[in-house]
């Protein structure tokens, strides 16, 4: 797919503003007015081409690959790393053998003798499907059948700021595009009024290691992610100062974009500008669009109480309840409605190491009174209302976190404090949902005690590609030339595939 960049043509040549004869170079102010006049009117015209040629605009609409399952993508992060032993990964062995001594790897290559410790929390299976769930989610418990669980994944890094990376970019360092980013360089937007990439925060705070999770990396720069504030207003300074009619603004605008592409015909390979001039229209195609789309008032007392928004907020003092996330999986709902691509939701925000996240170190038990009751109802809320919009079918869920957490009870990071679980990328839990997965999928084990991905296991390039597969697009016809290279979301050392046992 070419990257295809504006270019602006005023009155004079190469694209500068003419002169008259004997100013040598320097326009006069009859030029000049002149010159803007066409400005505005090559702006206004490309304005309608691509209202009417979509394909003009490199974030509008593209082919896909390959027949697409779903048109959007929600990714419900869980920042910390969730314990799947705790959650979806029951293991009867475990909790036979709990207190035992058990030689564990808790760091790459490092092993130590630890203490293996059983699971607090009561296992049910549920549905037709069977699917293990905990008493941690009582609202998702009744969704199992639509989940499609994988029990096997792993990934490289015991550290949450190159394994959150790795997650979200497929490399464990800074500097290339997040899956949202390749979401939307392969397919475009089908909504050139609200970004194609939308990212969501915890109203504790973002992930480590921050924005380059949603950046688009050596891409152009508007392919990154937009991030929606979760207090006040969604996007700041999104409407015009008092006085200002949109007519006014418009002229603004127009003058601004008409020197930005002056400059960019200089400096083609300016990604950042030419995001800055996307980043002009969008905002200025928000004011009209984005005040309906983010109005959750709106949605009935019914639907606003299904996802959990007037829920009590809980006792815990780090808890922030499960309002905020409830209001973003409505938005997020609303959002793919209205056709945006890609949508991320942080769960746990802030440094890491604490509570405030699903990093359990100091607690396993406190951890999960903390953060389930957060995700439980407004998770739950976001699968039904899709599925009885008819949604589901064409919405991907995705849930996960950036590893998961070890069957031992850690001591290593607590003082000797005992209760916690440490990082685990050796074999962790995600769950898919809609987008043509195979619904009431268990796939993969881990072994007895729950430690490494042992049946059928898949390192996480597996599920990026399985990701993009159900999006229509090949992860090995997906590339970008960066560096040499023809990169791709699933790297080009070790060929990926996609995880056939989750698809329908």
């Amino acid at each position: 797919m070419k990257v295809q960049n504006r270019s602006f043509h005023g009155n004079g040549k190469n694209g500068t503003i003419g002169t008259e004869s004997g100013e040598s170079g320097t326009a006069s102010r009859r030029s000049f007015i002149h010159g803007l006049g066409a400005g505005f009117g090559s702006l206004a015209l490309e304005g309608i081409l691509q209202a009417e040629n979509p394909a003009s605009s490199h974030l509008t609409k593209a082919l896909p690959h390959i027949a697409p399952k779903a048109k959007s993508c929600i990714f419900l992060f869980m920042f910390g790393g969730p314990s799947q032993l705790d959650l979806f990964d029951y293991k009867p062995e475990l909790q036979k053998r709990d207190g035992q001594t058990f030689q564990n790897e808790f760091r790459r290559n490092t092993l130590t003798k630890a203490v293996l410790q059983a699971s607090r929390r009561t296992f049910r299976q549920h549905g037709q499907s069977g699917l293990w769930c905990s008493d941690a989610l009582p609202h998702l418990s009744r969704h199992m059948d639509k989940l499609a669980v994988i029990h096997s994944l792993h990934s490289d890094s015991f550290a949450h700021g190159s394994a959150l990376l790795n997650m979200n970019t497929g490399r464990a360092i800074q500097g290339h595009p997040s899956v949202g980013a390749w979401v939307s360089y392969g397919l475009g937007s089908m909504n050139r009024n609200l970004p194609a990439y939308v990212v969501m925060l915890d109203p504790r705070g973002g992930p480590t290691t921050g924005s380059p999770n949603w950046s688009s990396g050596y891409m152009p720069a508007s392919y990154q992610g937009t991030v929606l504030r979760t207090q006040g207003a969604p996007v700041l300074n999104l409407n015009p100062p008092d006085g200002i009619s949109r007519e006014m603004q418009r002229n603004q605008i127009d003058l601004a974009q008409f020197f930005n592409q002056r400059h960019q015909k200089e400096r083609p390979n300016n990604s950042e500008l030419e995001a800055r001039i996307e980043s002009y229209e969008l905002a200025f195609r928000l004011q009209m669009t984005a005040p309906e789309a983010l109005d959750i008032e709106s949605e009935t007392t019914s639907i606003q109480s299904l996802y959990g928004i007037d829920d009590p907020k809980g006792s815990h003092k780090l808890t922030v309840g499960p309002e905020p996330f409830g209001r973003q999986c409505l938005i997020a709902r609303r959002m793919v409605e209205r056709g945006v691509r890609f949508v991320q939701i942080y769960s746990g925000g802030g440094a890491a190491g604490g509570q405030n996240s699903w990093d359990g170190h100091h607690g396993i038990e406190e951890n999960l009174e903390i953060h389930c009751p957060e995700i439980d109802k407004p998770i739950a809320g976001l699968l039904q209302d899709l599925d009885q919009r008819g949604l589901l079918e064409e919405t991907l869920v995705v849930w996960g976190g950036e590893f998961g957490r070890q069957p031992v009870s850690e001591t290593f990071n607590t003082g000797g404090k005992p209760g916690g679980r440490d990082h685990n990328p050796l074999g962790f839990t995600y769950w898919m949902a809609g987008g043509g997965v195979k619904a009431g999928t268990r796939y993969g084990e881990t072994d007895e005690l729950g430690e490494r991905a042992v049946v059928n296991p898949h390192h996480l390039r597996d599920l990026h590609a399985t990701i993009l597969h159900q999006m229509g697009l090949d992860h090995s016809r997906l590339t970008y030339p960066y560096a040499g290279l023809d990169q791709r979301l699933t790297g080009v050392e070790v060929e990926a595939e996609v995880i056939r046992g989750l698809i329908a």
